[in-house]
């Protein structure tokens, strides 16, 4: 992750699922899952490294709390248009 291009963070929840978006210079990455919490907290502290969609075929495995990534999105901005294109 460009730690050096971090703006901010946003989570929000919507039923069952949690959305955390995560603003950068150049590109918006929106991620959907489950106790996504953990995931803002350490990327606000400029400590996350790697993050990456869980196959549902292993969700079970995982503890409860934990966070779980069901999807990812990265979008590009393009501050000269205006425009979000994704990627």
């Amino acid at each position: 992750m460009p730690h050096d291009q971090f703006i901010f963070s946003e989570l929000t929840s919507g039923g069952d699922e949690q959305n955390l978006k995560l603003i950068f210079a150049t590109h918006e990455v929106s991620v959907r899952g489950h106790h996504l919490r953990r995931i803002e907290t350490t990327m606000q502290r400029l400590e996350l490294s790697l993050l990456a969609k869980l196959p549902s075929s292993q969700w079970s495995l995982i503890t409860e709390g934990q966070p779980v990534v069901h999807e990812i999105v990265v979008t590009e901005v393009n501050p000269a248009k205006g425009l979000a294109e994704s990627q």
